[in-house]
């Protein structure tokens, strides 16, 4: 069988392909992440939404399923200040929506809360030990750092400019993902907020390739062999997926997300911050149409959240996503209702065509 062209990914993480699930807060499951191990790449789970006790219980349903390695990813957002007059502004946006689906002005739902990484956290990925360890939004204090470090544990990191990588590639990560504009989800960026400045893949990854001196991992608009092909084309070491796991049948996708990602077409995304005050990609919906995308008056990330969920859980009783962040990247068209690990196998197989057909050496995987 033909050998991947660079080896450094599989070297340093112990997996035997080059493929790395995104750790989807909320899609990503368990199961999921077991799949993507079984089939030789890097299953991943977005902790953002767990407490310690929750993680702990996570990882060991996918240790029971699996003893392959694994990465916990985590936010490293600064917990934002509740601004009650921004907050009312935000409110009195949304005030004819409320009154459309007669909710009361004062309404309050626990909205998701996403968990910043602590010194509560780092004690339970210390209890864990994943072979991997993935940031978003840049890295936690330095103190936490070394304390992940020393659990043996990879560090990797998302970067959406150049600035970013080379920051984080000076404050010790092992690998940088190179986060294209066309991903789905959150931006990863950090030292700059304005996503319509940002790169796609095909940019970014090789400007960041010549710019740090570890491996890069590509992330945005990959779905198929072909998208890994040419992300190696472009000096990428391994790719990271998200949005072409979203219709597996373990990922944990509502029926209408999942109905919103079967009819998406390649302009059917756009960059938000509606849905929780950070911009995200999503495929558009009433919302985003009618107040957005992007809005100065949306409180900052997560708050947004908590007054938009007594709409989106009205709204999606009575079957519409007019509220929902319907997370996805431009490349929904190309996902693929299997298995993960059928499709995990697929993907390394087209790629690895596509490779040879361009001329790839031939080799072994071992």
């Amino acid at each position: 069988m033909q050998a991947w062209p660079d080896q450094s990914i599989l070297d340093l993480f112990g997996i035997k392909t080059p493929i790395l699930l995104a750790p989807m807060a909320g899609p990503g499951t368990p199961q999921l992440a077991i799949a993507v191990c079984e089939a030789g790449g890097l299953g991943a789970l977005g902790c953002s939404q767990l407490d310690a006790k929750g993680l702990i219980d996570n990882v060991d349903a996918i240790r029971a399923g699996t003893r392959r390695p694994i990465n916990l990813n985590f936010f490293c957002h600064d917990e934002p200040a509740v601004v009650a007059e921004r907050v009312q502004r935000w409110r009195d946006m949304l005030e004819p929506y409320y009154r459309e689906r007669d909710i009361a002005l004062d309404a309050a739902f626990a909205a998701p809360r996403r968990r910043a990484f602590n010194a509560e956290i780092c004690a339970a990925v210390e209890a864990c030990r994943p072979e991997v360890v993935s940031f978003h939004f840049g890295l936690p204090a330095a103190d936490l750092m070394a304390r992940v470090k020393a659990t043996g544990a990879k560090v990797i990191a998302s970067a959406t400019s150049v600035t970013e990588a080379v920051w984080l590639a000076a404050r010790g990560c092992d690998a940088i993902i190179a986060m294209g504009l066309e991903a789905g989800g959150h931006r990863g960026s950090f030292l700059a907020n304005s996503p319509e400045r940002q790169a796609g893949t095909i940019a970014l990854a090789p400007q960041i390739v010549d710019a740090v001196r570890i491996p890069v991992i590509a992330a945005g608009g990959i779905a198929d062999g072909r998208g890994i092909a040419a992300a190696f084309a472009l000096g990428a070491s391994a790719v990271q997926i998200g949005t072409g796991y979203l219709l597996c049948p373990e990922a944990k996708v509502s029926a209408l997300h999942r109905a919103a990602l079967l009819a998406a077409s390649d302009d059917a995304t756009m960059v938000t911050n509606l849905f929780t005050g950070r911009p995200a990609r999503a495929i558009v919906n009433r919302l985003m149409r009618e107040q957005g995308p992007i809005s100065a008056t949306a409180p900052d990330f997560p708050l947004a959240a908590g007054a938009l969920a007594p709409l989106r859980a009205r709204a999606e009783m009575a079957g519409s996503d007019d509220f929902t962040p319907l997370w996805s990247g431009q490349a929904a068209k190309l996902a693929r209702a299997l298995p993960a690990e059928v499709l995990t196998r697929k993907l390394a197989r087209e790629a690895l065509a596509r490779m040879a057909a361009l001329g790839v050496p031939r080799g072994d995987l071992g």
